[in-house]
């Protein structure tokens, strides 16, 4: 049996935090598919050509214990605009998404282009200044500063040419702005149930 659920949002809006509980509740698989992006540009500036890291991306990159560092994140929304880096982490997304037994994949354009018949699909987004402060509680630094990177991101993010940034037309919006992570995952998994 498949069950795709697809988790879409700006960076620290609480989708990856949702995606991991509501895979441990129903037992699903979880991709946290921004890794993906962040391995490939993470590998780019080591030095790699993007295209080559996302072709040959492997479990030991997804590894790496500096993928969720601002700068790899930066480095992730630079190369998530090359579309043959996209076309290259398409496959594995899909392939990922239709394993038996159900999965949640998370990042900003699952519902939209990679799984658009998902069985759920959810849009996980929060104002800039809560994404920008809980960022900053998690890497320090300028809270300035991570604010400015979140606006640059989101507007990198949303105005690309290839899979923007955008709410599929049916998933639901859960806006965590001043929702507590247990209330965030009960919305989920409220409408997961629905689904099912």
């Amino acid at each position: 049996m498949t069950f795709t659920v697809a988790i879409d949002g700006p960076a620290a809006a609480g989708k990856g935090t949702i995606s991991k509980a509501v895979a441990a509740k129903f037992g699903f698989a979880h991709l946290d598919t921004g890794l993906l992006y962040r391995a490939v540009g993470a590998k780019a500036a080591d030095g790699v050509d993007p295209i080559t890291a996302a072709q040959t991306l492997n479990n030991d990159d997804l590894n790496r214990d500096d993928l969720r560092s601002l700068a790899a994140g930066q480095a992730a929304s630079k190369v998530a605009v090359i579309p043959e880096v996209r076309a290259a982490l398409v496959d594995f997304q899909r392939r990922f998404a239709s394993q038996d037994g159900g999965a949640v994949l998370d990042g900003r354009d699952i519902g939209t282009v990679i799984c658009p018949d998902a069985d759920v699909k959810l849009f996980v987004t929060a104002s800039a200044e809560v994404r920008a402060h809980r960022r900053w509680l998690e890497v320090g630094g300028d809270e300035a500063q991570v604010l400015a990177e979140v606006r640059e991101r989101d507007d990198r993010d949303m105005n690309r040419a290839d899979a923007p940034l955008k709410p599929a037309d049916d998933a639901l919006l859960i806006d965590t702005s001043d929702l507590s992570i247990e209330d965030a995952i009960a919305a989920a998994v409220n409408a997961i149930n629905a689904a099912r």
